[in-house]
């Protein structure tokens, strides 16, 4: 019973983790207005926010072994959600920067210890579960401040995402009991794990690969998340509110992605699931690069989300498998850090095509994402078979 509680808190705690990550894409294009700044010092706040994601991801598995689990999300959460709030307050851009660097710090090392913490003791089931309920947080923001564009401002869609971070942080400071009556003494070692240097995790091919894939999954992930509204509001003439609400609807063809891949664990392996999501990609960015009318965009995007949504979560789900239990902290905190080194990435290179060769061209930067993808993924299970690790019933 305690072990399926905390399980639900785990859940909750993602849904936190998540709330953050869509709203600056989705209130982009008001706050540019409204402060009156160029459209691409986006950039400059995503850059930021997954810059400081990076480092505390990398930095992750020995704050986790110290303090543990439990401690760090409700501290980390309890930042975020200052973040947010103080976001509803900035008078002008150069407030913004240091919340966002709050806003990553917190975000590394929640993302780094709840994954590795269901890697280990969950089914892959629990795994797609928990990045569903991701899903639910990055869908919600869009359509909060879908909601505040459409009836006051874009402050007060950040003031309702952090009415929610709040309930989520005050119900993870009261969990707290509950993680040390679940866990048992060899369980709670296991979790510990042993720390990997990173000058020895450069040196696996493995693990590189695994980091590339990560990357640009991640970079495909964000680039529709940040760009995405922008994108139909200045190319496919949308509203800035329906630039928003589109947004949901991408964020929920992800979480839809990843819910099924969930109900899907027990019948279809997860190295199964990760080669459909990648196939329903492609479809999806074919849709994005052909000039259609603005209502199918937003098809292209929703299954552009349910393609892409099922690679992260699987692919985190097997580094246990793939690395080791010992090592699969130090390794899940290296695979996070590069998954956030793509989302820091990844806006900034659509800035930089956008401003040399138009907004117009932002589906072609998703083709080639995606073609890097396929690409890595090949190459990492063909090293898995030549090595005897690939196990495609896992």
């Amino acid at each position: 019973m305690l072990t399926t509680v905390l399980l639900v808190v785990i859940y909750i705690a993602f849904i936190g983790l998540g709330v953050p990550d869509s709203l600056i894409g989705s209130a982009w294009p008001a706050i540019h207005s409204d402060l009156r700044i160029p459209i691409e010092s986006v950039s400059i706040i995503t850059f930021l926010i997954s810059g400081c994601t990076v480092l505390s991801s990398m930095f992750s598995a020995k704050i986790l072994n110290k303090v543990g689990t439990a401690k760090v999300t409700a501290f980390s959460t309890a930042m975020t959600a200052a973040a947010l709030l103080g976001y509803s307050f900035a008078p002008s851009f150069i407030f913004m920067i240091p919340l966002a660097v709050i806003l990553g710090l917190g975000a590394g090392a929640i993302d780094s210890g709840l994954n590795n913490y269901v890697a280990l003791h969950c089914r892959a089931s629990h795994m797609n579960f928990l990045h569903c309920f991701y899903g639910v947080g990055v869908s919600l923001s869009p359509y909060l401040m879908s909601h505040a564009l459409g009836n006051t401002s874009w402050r007060v869609g950040y003031r309702y995402a952090f009415y929610v971070q709040l309930g989520i942080t005050v119900l993870l400071i009261a969990s707290l009991p509950l993680w040390k009556k679940s866990s048992s003494a060899e369980d709670a070692e296991e979790e510990k794990g042993v720390n990997l240097p990173l000058s020895r995790m450069i040196k696996n091919k493995e693990i590189r690969l695994v980091w590339c894939i990560m990357l640009v999954t991640n970079a495909i992930e964000y680039a529709c998340g940040v760009w995405g509204s922008t994108y139909l509001v200045e190319v496919k003439g949308f509203e800035t509110r329906y630039g928003a609400l589109a947004l949901t609807i991408y964020y929920i063809g992800m979480s839809a992605g990843r819910f099924i891949s969930g109900l899907l664990s027990d019948r279809i392996s997860t190295w199964k699931r990760i080669f459909i999501g990648t196939l329903i990609l492609a479809p999806a960015i074919v849709i994005m690069l052909l000039p259609l009318h603005g209502a199918v965009s937003v098809v292209g995007l929703f299954l552009t989300g349910l393609g892409n949504g099922s690679v992260y979560p699987n692919m985190i789900h097997l580094t246990p498998h793939n690395f080791g239990k010992e090592v699969s902290q130090s390794v899940m905190g290296s695979q996070i850090a590069f998954a956030y080194i793509g989302v820091m990435l990844a806006p900034p290179a659509v800035s930089l095509v956008s401003r040399l060769f138009g907004i117009k061209v932002y589906p072609v930067l998703l083709a080639v994402l995606y073609i890097a993808m396929v690409v890595a993924l090949k190459c990492f299970t063909d090293r898995l078979k030549k090595q005897g690790k690939f196990n495609r019933n896992v």
